[in-house]
Parts: structure tokens; C-alpha cells; sequence
């Protein structure tokens, strides 16, 4: 793997002697992993510590061996291995990865004497304080939410071990840091049906782990590691964290709570750090900036010749500074997240976009010189019909009938591409109480997945029929078998572990892994949620009060919008309450 370090710049190298090995996981491909912005920062704040010397894994590729990218170690030189977990998707590739490393996956299985052959291996990760469970049998400690707050000190704590107790010392850890749950110390029971009856603590520890949340910061999260081979071939700088629109299907809406956006100051700091050969600028988060910052950026932008890329737009939040600056750019294309079919199911989701606004905002990008438009909808929301589906046909072809006009008259024809993808419900949303498949309570009661992928199936059969011939429109569905695995692994417990393991191993296929194990995966994926069952996810503690998104689920039921978040002053959810 030394082929990718030979391109790459940022990275740090630092003699083993006196110092810690600490191994940093990313359960995915190179070019993802050196493109995430926490994985890297993660590691640049980890070999900041003169007293550790931080080297990178990440999945590799079929036929070769696991070894860190730095030194090509094997894993197993590492007394101390961490975990970067985004998706749900990783979390067989981070079981197969420790076993790959000659690590015992489960940490029941690894010697209880620390310093005795066996490392101490600490997840985190967003993955990981959305729902920590499905990966707790892997985890000696994971860390729940933001790096920068109290990774040095648990670093400096986990150093200093030598010879000793593994369960002495994460009891301690557990029992005084923030933010760090022991998982193997937390004792589950179940009812038949998969509903958590309750969640005991060994003495000493907290009943719910509060997460940790960094301050406002005086320099923007930005890139640190650049490489060619990169997915995203540009130099990243983060905006804020969290969003305070509180779209009812999206974690990170709740997760993040509260929002913050960076000063425009703490911005340019982060953008002035970028190399002078790195032209192409990532925004993180540009959607919810005011429109008086975006003119300094532009500012930056335009007088330093760097060109803007960003993952997509809110259709309403598309300013003349930001339009200047894509028509600069030269973006070849430019996504719109709709996310409902319908101005119904928008309003559902509260997302708060009209069909006025979606038509506007793809008018004036293609005028803006960009020809080819990604409209991303999802199918299998609560309540969805065929109704809305139908709507979804209509504004397609007013789109296209907006767009068309416009991109001949600039002499070229503007292309649109549909992007279809399967709902998967979230912990910590107000949807976390649906049924994957957009089934009812009625019907997700039967106790199967089947009618779930039937009903996608027939929605992504219909679109296909009404719009596969279509001129200047490329369609892209979602494959509902895979956002099922997607929906059971979001909400499933510690009890899937060895089916992870199974999958990640290829020993055995998703539906068989399960099947060994006696699991249904209607239990995690499709049984509607009581408002007062408690989930496994709630031994985290991410400060929003009770009963709130199950009033929100009630409002969406409702067709009735919820105003952004404001932090200044609002006491909604509970998390910016002066008692916590």
C-alpha cells in the first residue's frame, strides 16, 4: 500500500521509540478513507500527542494483506486500536478488519490483563453515537460524540497503563471521562419480540452516556491529507456542525444537536492552511451559511482562483453569490435533495420545500452554466401513495420543461438524473418509531420483511415504467435488499454481532447470517415502535428531553411543519436547556 503514501501529502511519520502505537480503522477503501474529514482529523489530532505514534488501516483490497499504510505493521503491533465508524455498511467490514489483524473480534474473547498480547480496541464515530449497539460485542470503549473535546485526555489516560486490570481500567475510564461507554459493562434484556425491557450499569457507571460536543472553533475543521487517489479530489474545509432545519428523517439533524456554524473568520483560517496547488475547494455544510459569510468566501475564492464543489444544494437557500461562484467554478453538475416525492411528504419530512422553489432553483443553476441537474427523492416514507408518486412524474417533466429552454439557449442540452433511494428509519428521529417499506402498523404487524421490499419493488417498478423513456433523463434506483440490511443494522442491538462477524468474514450471506443466529430482521427493520418503549440506542444520552420525537412523528403524521431550530432562544427538543 506504500503506492498510495508516494502521492500523498499530509501525512505524518514518527519513530516508534517511547512512543504509544496506536492503530486508527476505517472499515472502508482507500480512496473513501482519505477522503473523510473526521477520519483525518481524528488522526491529526492523535499524532499531535508527542507521546503517540498514530498509523492508518483501512479495508483492503481483495488479496491483500491488513497493514497500517504509514509502516505496513501489522495490526496486532498496536496495543491500542480505534475505530472510525460513518455507516452502517462498515460495520461487518470492522469485524472482518480485526480479525483480519489477528485481533479476537469479540472483546469477551481478549485477555482481561491489558499489556498482555491483546489490544484495547475504542470505537467511535457517528456510526457509533447514533446507535452504538450492533458493534458493542466488538468494543472495549466507545467514544460517544466529538473528537476534539476529550480525545487528548482519554489518550493521556489509556498511555499510561501498563501491566493491570482491563476491567479496572475501564471501569475507571467509564466512571470519570464524558462521553465513554464500556459497553461489556452494561447488561440488556429483551422480550420476545426484540423490545428492550431493560439496561443495567455496573456499579459506578452512569445509567446513559452523555455525549460530548466540541466548542465553537476558533480555526474550520479542513483537510490534512491530500492524496490523487482521493474519492474527493479537493481540499475540504467544515462550515459548522449539525443542521438546525430538524428534517424528521435525518440523523444528523438530532445527533448534532445544537447546530453550530463556524464564524466566517474561523473559516478563512481553515481555508487559508490549503496548499497553493489545491485550486478546488469542498464546502461542508454551505447550505446553512448566511449569505454575508458566503460573500467573504467568494471573496477568498475569487482572489486566490480556487473553484467551489460542495455534495448538494437547498433549493431555497441559492444566493447570487453562490450562483457567481458555480458559474466560476465550472461544476459540471449540481445535486438537489428533495428527499419527498410530493410537496405532501415534504412537508412530512419538514423539509420545507415547495415545488416553486425546486423549479426556481433549477432554472437559475442551469442558467448559472450548469447543464446536468441530480434530483435526489426517497420512495417508502410513511404514509407515501401512489399519489405521490405520480406528483414526483409531473415535476420531473415540469423540471425538464424549465431547464430544456434555458440550456439550448446557452447551446447546450441540459441533462437531469433521478436519483431513487429506499427510507431507511434512523435512532434519535422522529421516524425512528416507522416501518421500513413505508408500511403501516397495521401491516408492518406481521411479522415479515416480505411485504416491505414488495412495496418498494412496486414503486421503483411503476417509476421506471412512467419514466424510463424519457429523453434527457437518466434514472438511479436503490436495490431495496440492500437499504433492508441498511435498516436493520441502524436499529439493531448488540445481539447481531456475530452476524456481522459471518458477513464481513463471507462465511455466510446476510439472510443466512441471521437466520444461524435465530434473528428476524422484522424485529429491527420493520416492528413499529411504541411512543414509551425504550430503545437500546438510549443508553446514550444525546439531551433531547422525552416524548419529543414522538411528538414529532405525531406532526408529520399531522402535515404539520416544525420551524428550524434556534438555539438563542428555543427550548423544543431540551438540548440547549439551561439544566442539563
Amino acid at each position: 500500500m506504500s503506492v498510495h503514501l508516494a502521492a500523498e501529502t499530509g501525512t505524518v511519520r514518527k519513530k516508534w521509540k517511547d512512543r504509544t502505537p496506536v492503530a486508527l480503522l476505517y472499515p472502508n477503501t482507500y480512496p473513501v478513507a482519505v477522503s473523510n474529514l473526521g477520519y483525518q482529523l481524528v488522526y491529526t489530532l492523535l499524532n499531535q500527542q508527542e507521546a503517540i505514534v498514530c498509523e492508518r488501516f483501512v479495508y483492503p483490497a481483495q488479496g491483500e494483506p491488513l497493514r497500517s499504510l504509514e509502516s505496513s505493521r501489522p495490526l496486532s503491533d498496536f496495543p491500542l486500536v480505534l475505530g472510525s465508524i460513518s455507516f452502517e455498511h462498515d460495520y461487518p467490514r470492522l469485524a472482518a478488519m480485526l480479525a483480519a489483524g489477528g485481533i479476537a473480534p469479540f472483546a469477551a474473547d481478549r485477555s482481561q490483563t491489558v499489556g498482555a498480547g491483546e489490544p484495547l480496541v475504542v470505537l467511535g464515530g457517528v456510526g457509533v453515537f447514533m446507535n452504538p449497539e450492533p458493534l458493542a460485542v466488538f468494543a472495549d470503549l466507545m467514544v460517544i460524540g466529538e473528537a476534539e473535546p476529550l480525545l487528548a485526555s482519554l489518550m493521556a489516560a489509556l498511555g499510561e497503563y501498563a501491566a493491570g486490570a482491563r476491567d479496572e481500567l475501564l471501569l475507571r475510564i467509564g466512571g470519570t471521562f464524558p462521553g465513554c461507554y464500556v459497553p461489556g459493562m452494561y447488561q440488556f434484556s429483551y422480550a420476545d419480540d426484540g423490545e428492550v425491557t431493560g439496561i443495567a450499569p455496573r456499579a459506578g457507571l452512569p445509567e446513559r452516556v452523555v455525549k460530548v460536543i466540541a466548542p465553537a472553533m476558533e480555526q474550520a475543521a479542513h483537510s490534512t491529507l491530500l492524496s490523487p487517489e482521493a474519492e474527493l479530489g479537493m481540499y475540504m474545509v467544515e462550515l459548522g456542525r449539525g443542521c438546525s432545519r430538524g428534517c424528521r428523517f435525518c440523523a444528523a439533524g438530532f445527533i448534532y444537536r445544537p447546530p453550530r456554524l463556524w464564524t466566517a473568520e474561523a473559516i478563512l483560517a481553515g481555508l487559508a492552511d490549503r496548499p497553493e496547488r489545491m485550486d478546488r475547494i469542498g464546502l461542508l455544510g454551505m447550505e446553512m451559511v448566511s449569505e454575508e459569510t458566503v460573500d467573504q468566501i467568494a471573496a477568498y475564492l475569487r482572489q486566490h482562483d480556487c473553484a467551489l464543489s460542495f455534495s448538494s444544494l437547498r433549493a431555497d437557500r441559492i444566493s447570487e453569490q453562490t450562483l457567481e461562484l458555480l458559474a466560476a467554478s465550472n461544476l459540471k453538475s449540481v445535486a438537489i435533495a428533495a428527499d419527498g416525492c410530493s410537496e405532501r411528504l415534504r412537508t412530512l419530512i419538514n423539509k420545507g420545500l415547495s415545488e416553486d422553489d425546486l423549479l426556481s432553483a433549477a432554472e437559475r443553476l442551469v442558467a448559472a452554466g450548469i447543464f446536468h441537474l441530480k434530483l435526489y427523492v426517497m420512495i417508502g416514507l410513511p404514509t407515501e401513495t401512489r399519489d405521490d408518486l405520480d406528483e414526483l412524474i409531473r415535476l420531473v417533466e415540469r423540471l425538464r420543461a424549465r431547464i430544456l429552454p434555458v440550456g439550448r439557449a446557452r447551446g447546450r442540452v441540459s441533462e437531469l438524473t433521478l436519483s431513487i433511494n429506499c427510507f431507511v428509519p434512523k435512532p434519535w428521529t422522529p421516524f425512528q418509531y416507522c416501518s421500513f417499506g413505508g408500511l403501516s402498523p397495521q401491516a408492518a404487524s406481521e411479522q415479515r420483511v416480505e411485504p416491505a421490499l414488495a412495496a418498494l419493488k412496486d414503486s421503483i417498478g411503476y417509476l421506471r415504467k412512467m419514466l424510463n423513456k424519457t429523453a434527457n433523463l437518466h434514472l438511479k434506483f436503490d436495490h431495496p435488499e440492500q437499504a433492508l440490511q441498511q435498516a436493520v443494522y441502524a436499529r439493531a442491538d448488540r445481539r447481531i454481532g456475530p452476524a456481522l462477524l459471518d458477513v464481513g468474514l463471507g462465511r455466510f450471506s446476510f439472510k443466512q447470517a441471521l437466520r444461524r443466529l435465530r434473528i428476524d430482521p422484522w424485529q429491527y427493520a420493520v416492528r413499529p415502535r411504541r411512543r414509551d418503549e425504550q430503545m437500546c440506542w438510549q443508553v446514550v444520552d444525546h439531551g433531547v428531553r422525552p416524548g419529543f420525537l414522538w411528538e414529532e412523528y405525531e406532526r408529520a403524521l399531522r402535515g404539520t411543519a416544525t420551524r428550524p431550530c434556534e438555539p438563542a432562544v428555543c427550548r423544543r427538543c431540551g438540548v440547549c436547556n439551561e439544566t442539563r
